[in-house]
């Protein structure tokens, strides 16, 4: 940084890294309190990211605490009041479990709904400053002290500040500053993530938000906002090379690898370019430290295919908030406080953590899971126990009970008599991979991790996710 030329210098309580679904909701809480905070955020807003963007009824309840979710619902996405999956020809609907009296799942574009959570925590009083990129940290010892930014004109500033909040994405810059942009835990999926919008019929069933799943892939229909139909699928991982058009052509022969899908777009009118995410890989990092932390996707990961990312990121950073904002005055209750925060979120979420990598292996439907699609298709409260589990009211382990495990062995081998060796082999790998869940829990997941490495100025750090990139 020598050739950097010299940056003024101001004071926050806090300064929040990242403006959009974590970093707002860190803020709220804080300016809430009477905490002076400053967010930074690359990108003008409102601008869009790469993201797949359903909020269970958790989620639209997490807006709804934050004082967002009318700004949120101005944007016209339709209230999804039914779930639909279907899977080796068995389908099931149900409605969604209610979340603090919100019955409702929405599918929000990100360049809106960044937007409404940026100006919420502006009007509570949080100093939300656009088109600011973060080049290096302040330090005061091991210490984090405070940011060293380019404003939008250019010009380096200098915030000193008592807590750094690195809400800056999967390649979060302040993970990277502190040490801590290695996963300490990582599992690479078997999927990737292609998705468009689609402008949606006027005759459509707007209030579904529709999964089907065919040989090994998976793709979803979700209506959003502006009359448009969200259209992802998640075909398994392809070795073939990657070059111009891969995109398109990966996403088009997912869906007609997948008739149901393909039937629900019939008449529907394709809206902009195919995005995608390749290389994808779900992950926990040391996420506090002395002075700073990491809300949302820079300390935390999970594949897409359960869409828990935009309710963990309100979730974790509003809790996060709400906890440093009491003890910001004393550092050492700061720093406990970071911490528990870091290990609630690692023992509540390692469940959820299991269960996607478990839906993200990229593999066809085996025979446990069609016996689930089966079961579930006479039985509604195992239909509302699965859509529980999507929307955080209910947990993996009440599906995956021992009385519950052994019926449906059991149905899958009266009903699925002509693939037995299938169906065995199914069910002593799901016993392996139970007791490898439960072992990484108590060990690499236990709730404590080790620390960030040391920040080293100018030093190469390794990637976040190995492999990773977009289309």
């Amino acid at each position: 940084m020598g050739d950097t030329p010299a940056a003024t210098s101001e004071r926050a309580d806090v300064v929040v890294v990242g403006a959009r679904c974590a970093g707002a909701a860190t803020a709220i809480p804080l300016v809430e309190a009477g905490r002076r905070v400053v967010v930074l955020d690359a990108a003008g807003l409102p601008s869009d990211t790469l993201s797949t963007h359903l909020l269970w009824p958790a989620g639209v309840a997490e807006l709804r605490r934050l004082g967002a979710l009318d700004a949120v619902a101005e944007l016209g996405a339709p209230p999804l009041t039914e779930a639909f999956a279907e899977g080796a020809g068995f389908g099931i609907a149900s409605a969604f479990p209610a979340v603090d009296g919100i019955d409702y799942a929405l599918c929000v574009r990100r360049t809106g709904l960044d937007a409404a959570l940026a100006r919420t925590a502006a009007a509570a009083g949080a100093d939300v400053r656009p088109r600011s990129r973060v080049h290096a940290l302040l330090w005061d010892g091991e210490r984090c002290a405070g940011v060293r930014y380019a404003d939008a004109d250019g010009r380096f500033r200098e915030i000193r500040a008592r807590l750094v909040v690195g809400a800056d994405g999967r390649r979060s810059t302040v993970a990277r500053e502190v040490g801590a942009e290695r996963p300490f835990h990582l599992v690479p999926s078997g999927r990737e993530c292609y998705f468009a919008y689609w402008r949606d019929r006027a005759d459509a069933p707007r209030h579904i938000a529709a999964q089907w799943r065919d040989g090994a892939d998976l793709g979803t229909a979700f209506p959003c906002d502006g009359g448009l139909l969200l259209s992802l699928v998640q075909p398994p991982v392809s070795d073939s090379p990657r070059g111009p058009g891969e995109a398109e052509r990966r996403y088009a022969a997912a869906i007609d690898r997948l008739p149901a899908l393909a039937r629900r777009l019939e008449g529907c009118e394709r809206v902009g370019r195919v995005r995608s995410a390749t290389g994808i890989a779900s992950y926990f990092r040391a996420s506090a430290g002395p002075g700073w932390a990491l809300p949302g996707d820079a300390g935390h990961f999970k594949d897409p295919v359960t869409a828990q990312g935009i309710r963990d990121a309100l979730h974790y950073g509003r809790l996060l908030g709400a906890a440093a904002a009491r003890v910001l005055d004393d550092p050492a209750a700061l720093d406990a406080a970071l911490r528990e925060w870091e290990r609630r979120r690692i023992t509540e979420c390692r469940e959820i953590f299991h269960w996607t990598n478990r839906l993200a292996r990229g593999e066809a439907m085996r025979p446990l899971e069609i016996e689930l699609y089966r079961s579930a298709t006479a039985d509604p409260d195992l239909a509302a126990l699965t859509a529980g589990i999507f929307s955080r009211t209910r947990r993996p382990g009440e599906l995956q009970t021992p009385r519950r495990a052994v019926r449906l062995a059991a149905g899958a081998v009266r009903h699925q008599r002509d693939r037995l060796p299938a169906v065995l082999t199914d069910i002593a790998r799901e016993l392996r991979q139970a007791v490898a869940d439960r072992v990484v829990s108590r060990t690499t997941l236990r709730g404590t991790v080790p620390p960030a490495a040391p920040a080293a100025t100018g030093a190469a750090h390794p990637p976040a996710v190995p492999g990773e990139h977009h289309v």
